[in-house]
């Protein structure tokens, strides 16, 4: 039988040495490789194809595995992807799915063992969440705010001020700060600094962009 050539992308070495173990211990897979960055991904994937791919998406070193897992596809469409992350943001759920990898995996609140979310992708499912783990946010949760309140939110993370919010998000000032106050009001966070911080901290808004 012919096992599945698997490649890790991780930038946590305990997360990589635990997936490793996962695999070894599997004789269904064959384990390539490990990167600790999605940036090596692409020129890996060119010189030696694999079946799947086991992505990390946000990198310590800046990289993406959404924006990598998108190259691959483009350049070997035939390749699973089971993008992993260990964050709340719930846009990376979408995106994943717009780009084509096939299942998404959350490190710490999954149902199933990673194992299972593999054979299930290898035997061609596609496996995602319903949604994104709830994340407390002071005195609320992360399912409460709405999806404009979290496009703010993922900017205000990033040092935007209101008015470039409003610029890039093509709405007034006014109703930014309108947003912010409603998800203060939420959460008793003190201030809008208190509430970014928060946010990029816990998982809720990252905004890779």
């Amino acid at each position: 039988m012919d096992r599945t050539k698997v490649l890790i992308v991780d930038d946590q070495l305990v997360v990589r040495q635990l997936f490793e173990l996962y695999l070894k211990s599997d004789e269904r897979y064959e384990l390539v490789d490990s990167l600790s960055s999605a940036s090596q991904v692409i020129s890996f994937v060119q010189r030696c194809p694999v079946d799947l791919i086991l992505m990390d998406i946000l990198m310590n070193d800046g990289s993406n595995g959404l924006d990598a897992a998108a190259a691959v596809k483009k350049l070997r469409p035939e390749t699973k992807i089971v993008a992993v992350t260990s964050m709340a943001e719930a846009s990376w759920l979408r995106r994943a799915a717009e780009i084509g990898i096939e299942s998404f995996y959350y490190k710490e609140a999954a149902k199933e063992s990673i194992l299972e979310v593999l054979e299930r992708t290898i035997q061609g499912e596609s496996v995602y969440p319903d949604a994104a783990p709830r994340v407390a946010m002071g005195l609320a949760g992360s399912e409460e705010f709405t999806d404009r309140e979290l496009e703010v939110l993922r900017l205000m993370t990033t040092g935007m001020s209101n008015s470039r919010i409003g610029q890039r998000l093509g709405i007034s000032e006014g109703t930014v700060k309108s947003f912010i106050h409603s998800m203060l009001e939420k959460t008793g966070y003190a201030n809008r600094t208190e509430l970014a911080i928060e946010a990029r901290v816990r998982g809720v808004a990252v905004n890779i962009d």
